[in-house]
């Protein structure tokens, strides 16, 4: 029997996309020949995660989990919509949510840190679901916002279960005012932000090269125009006024009553709550944002399976 080294157990991973501990047991009952211990693996049905990380994922579930003053956001991927409806899935996404708020939204860190319930790492645990629920599935990305004092606020839009959905929202209220009344108004404006996808929480925030593009298109329409010059100027404030009420939170108008700006909602809230407000931060994930879903033929994939 050959010795089993740690070279050996992360060799046999990167072959087959089985946790460590599995190699590990693979090894020893294959007496540390590799070959055999893959075909362990393949006849438990451990090294699937190998094949299935190829595979684009695009669904899951987002999930957000707030505690006083902070709150974290996560998105976790799978291939099919189907998976965010099995319980295992669910709390893997429950837990990892958990650890996104313990990381401070730490992408990274999640990933490394030990996973809930467990000795091992997040990243172990993700190997193991992907072989147990059979689906590629990853960490997307995740985020975390904080206050002083007050509250973070979340929302779910599109519920799966609780804390889980399609698109997850935070909103960061600083204030010493009444947590009860911020917790309410904050709701309200983090349901806001699931509709209009704010870009930025004021003008300053807003991206310079967003902003110079939309100037210069902005620059040649008037100019098509051919009016005068002092009139171009007027047309390019009013058009670049309606931008930022697109765009940027505190200048949209409130979807909730369609008339108060954002910015007048929070200063309404200071006198709900006895003290001052101030909307100091936002964010909003939506499931599968940004992703290139891959294109498959059906008819070809089902042919190539009976043809093996």
């Amino acid at each position: 029997m050959s010795e089993i080294t740690a070279a050996k157990v992360k060799e046999l991973r990167e072959k087959s996309g089985a946790g460590m501990m599995d190699c590990k047991k693979a090894l020893t009952e294959a007496g540390g020949d590799m070959d055999a211990a893959v075909d362990w693996l393949r006849k438990k049905g451990l090294s699937a995660a190998e094949k299935k990380s190829s595979r684009v994922a695009s669904e899951g579930l987002v999930g957000v989990m707030t505690s006083g003053t902070k709150g974290a956001v996560i998105e976790v991927n799978s291939e099919t919509d189907f998976v965010s409806r099995n319980d295992k899935f669910q709390d893997l996404v429950k837990n990892l949510t958990q650890v996104a708020l313990d990381q401070e939204g730490d992408v990274d860190a999640v990933k490394t840190a030990t996973y809930p319930g467990t000795s091992h790492a997040v990243t172990e645990e993700m190997t193991n679901a992907i072989a147990t629920i059979g689906e590629n599935m990853n960490i997307r990305r995740s985020t975390a916002l904080s206050v002083n004092s007050g509250v973070v606020v979340s929302y779910i839009h599109g519920q799966v279960t609780e804390g889980m959905g399609k698109i997850g929202v935070l909103v960061a209220l600083e204030s010493t005012g009444d947590a009860a009344k911020l917790e309410a108004v904050g709701k309200q404006i983090a349901m806001h932000i699931a509709a209009t996808n704010p870009q930025a929480l004021n003008r300053e925030g807003v991206d310079a090269e967003l902003l110079e593009r939309e100037k210069s298109v902005l620059r040649d329409q008037a100019k098509a125009s051919g009016k005068p010059d002092e009139i171009i100027e007027k047309m390019m404030e009013g058009r670049l006024r309606k931008f930022y009420e697109e765009i940027v939170l505190l200048d949209q108008t409130f979807v909730i009553d369609g008339e108060t700006r954002i910015s007048k909602v929070v200063e309404n809230a200071a006198k709900d709550a006895g003290a001052d407000v101030t909307l100091t931060g936002f964010t909003r994930f939506a499931l599968g944002e940004g992703i290139e879903k891959e294109e498959t033929d059906f008819a070809a994939e089902v042919a190539e399976q009976l043809a093996g």
